[in-house]
């Protein structure tokens, strides 16, 4: 079974794919740290000018691995490592990178897919590609800085129907939120794609990155991302304590019932 990141790179332009065909691109631990050290290396390129990150086949990546949860997800020490390390080491990585980055999007684009894509600067998805984050039905909320990412880049509104009612949107729902520059026929994609990155990579590298660098200075910093005070209501779990959920039985069933295929019992 592939499940790896692999870059190439054609003149001035780099190509991130996300190889794990086999389940539709989820990523794995390995492929988060892999992730993460391709970023890191792209940030010091003196050669690359424009970032393109896709899936392979037909899909851009449809969340995580869920076969691999139950080794890990369980615990609150190691569901922490996880989140802290493994994904928020590679998206930060990401939005650390001053290269100019386009995420080329189709088919599905699911939770770890939505927070990859909203890393990127320029947003080109098929008509056919589908979004969502329906983490809810595996029991488990999107972490802290995860979510404050997803909801920078999405909206508050969708945002909360995405992890509240596990609702998937459309190309083009996700276009008039502002999550997408633009949506291209299937057909086209790759070639608009192909286009968009070449006329980035012909512009002035050095006002890039400065540009890239303003931008960033203009958002608040998503690892400010700061926890509540303890909650009074008899609410269990905040985020004072954000991977307390780890041993709860309904994480537990969200995770079994996926990988049973059957509906969970919540």
């Amino acid at each position: 079974m592939t499940r790896t990141i692999r870059v190439e790179q054609v003149g001035a332009v780099a190509t991130v794919t996300i190889s794990h065909p086999e389940r539709f691109n989820a990523m794995s631990r390995l492929m988060w740290r892999e992730l993460r050290a391709v970023f890191e290396q792209l940030q010091v390129s003196i050669e690359v000018r424009c970032i393109v990150i896709r899936g392979e086949g037909a899909h851009f990546c449809a969340g995580g691995d869920i076969s691999e949860y139950a080794s890990f997800r369980f615990e609150e020490a190691s569901l922490r490592d996880f989140h802290e390390n493994d994904v928020w080491g590679a998206l930060n990585a990401m939005l650390s990178c001053d290269v100019p980055m386009i995420a080329h999007i189709d088919g599905n684009c699911m939770g770890a897919g939505v927070e990859i894509a909203s890393c990127c600067d320029i947003r080109l998805a098929s008509s056919a590609a589908c979004f969502g984050a329906p983490i809810a039905k595996l029991g488990f909320p999107m972490a802290p800085r995860e979510a404050a990412l997803v909801t920078r880049e999405v909206g508050l509104t969708a945002a909360r129907q995405m992890l509240l009612e596990a609702t998937l949107f459309s190309a083009e729902d996700m276009k008039a939120c502002g999550f997408l520059s633009q949506v291209i026929d299937p057909e086209a994609l790759h070639a608009h794609v192909h286009s968009s990155a070449q006329r980035v990579a012909d512009l002035a590298p050095a006002a890039a990155r400065a540009n890239k660098q303003t931008l960033r200075a203009l958002n608040a910093p998503l690892n400010s991302v700061v926890a509540q005070e303890n909650r009074t209501d008899g609410a269990s779990v905040h985020l004072n304590s954000p991977y307390a959920y780890a041993s709860s039985l309904e994480h537990r069933e969200g995770v079994q019932a996926f990988i049973d295929k059957r509906k969970p019992c919540f």
